[in-house]
């Protein structure tokens, strides 16, 4: 896991950004960051709700089956 990150950490992982990048490819680069976090929060997010979906369809499937096997009898 990621440690507690100080105030001097943050100050020199920021200044190692800074001159890695410049000061004008980093807003850029945390834009792009943001936009790559989002993207995957929801393709897990659908993942989900894809299998919800399946697991709902077969319940209701096994149901309606039933209500047909009981109707016969």
């Amino acid at each position: 896991m990621i440690p507690n990150l100080g105030g001097q950490e943050l100050f020199i992982i920021l200044l190692l950004a800074l001159l890695i990048f410049g000061a004008k490819r980093l807003p850029e680069v945390g834009a792009g960051l943001g936009k790559g976090i989002r993207s995957f929060k929801e393709a897990l997010n659908s993942a989900d709700v894809k299998e919800d979906l399946e697991k709902l369809e077969k319940s209701e499937t096994a149901t309606t089956t039933e209500k047909v096997a009981s109707k016969k009898a």
